[in-house]
């Protein structure tokens, strides 16, 4: 599904991304870790088109097909989705017309028409099930007022609504008790299938106790170091990073 080769990237001139490869198939998820600065929330942000960020040599293919010139919402489009770490707030503007303009912008993309009225409220109420999603947060501005955990969640629902095949989830667990990480891991579990992908960018293995990930990539200083499974996760949590450098 997705192919990141040889992905150098650079901000205002500073190379974060030094050579990345990295490739996820469908049905897989993988957890990316590594310390502050190493470039994690970096490649997420190039994955999705941050034009913050400029590929200066490499490619990431999507579905064999190269998405390096493509807009953030062409990408979206594709069907490759971004939880923010910091989810903002959009005051005066409903939850439920904000994501019916969005799934309508997905549609209208792929071709397709417009969704009604009564088949969108069908769907809301069947995702809203699914990830135990409250009708109160659902009913209110995008974001407005939530708690740190509440905007994480509502990260999910929209995940859930636009139902895409690559998940970003960056450092979605930031800030969270463990019972808003079970709520939020319960979500992306629920909306697993063979058919998508998820990428889990965090700095704690607690994450993963609930969410488990088929593989475990380390960052460091803009390559990836290290890749192994959740035993990987528990080792670091143990020792740290530092080991790796030896």
């Amino acid at each position: 599904m997705l192919q990141i080769k040889n992905l150098h990237a650079s901000v205002n001139g500073k190379e974060i991304l030094k050579g990345v490869n990295l490739t996820v198939n469908k049905g897989e998820v993988h957890a990316i870790m590594g310390p502050n600065g190493s470039g994690k929330s970096t490649l997420a942000s190039v994955i999705t088109g941050n034009p913050a960020f400029e590929i200066t040599k490499g490619e990431i293919l999507f579905e064999g097909k190269s998405i390096n010139d493509l807009a953030p919402e062409e990408r979206a489009a594709e069907g490759i989705f971004l939880s923010f770490q910091y989810p903002i707030e959009i005051p005066g503007v409903s939850m439920v017309n904000f994501m019916r303009a969005s799934i309508n912008d997905l549609r209208k993309s792929r071709g397709e028409e417009p969704i009604s009225a009564s088949e969108f409220l069908k769907l809301m109420r069947k995702k809203k099930e699914l990830i135990e999603m409250d009708s109160q947060l659902t009913n209110r501005s995008v974001n407005e007022g939530f708690s740190g955990g509440e905007k994480k969640k509502n990260e999910i629902f929209q995940m859930a609504m636009l139902d895409p095949k690559l998940a970003i989830l960056d450092e979605t667990d930031s800030g969270l008790d463990i019972d808003a990480i079970r709520v939020v891991a319960n979500g992306v579990n629920k909306l697993k299938t063979p058919d998508n992908a998820s990428i889990l960018i965090t700095h704690y293995q607690r994450l993963l106790d609930y969410i488990i990930p088929d593989f475990v990539h380390v960052l460091s200083d803009g390559k990836i170091v290290k890749t192994g499974d959740k035993e990987l996760a528990l080792e670091l949590e143990e020792k740290g990073y530092d080991w790796l450098k030896g």
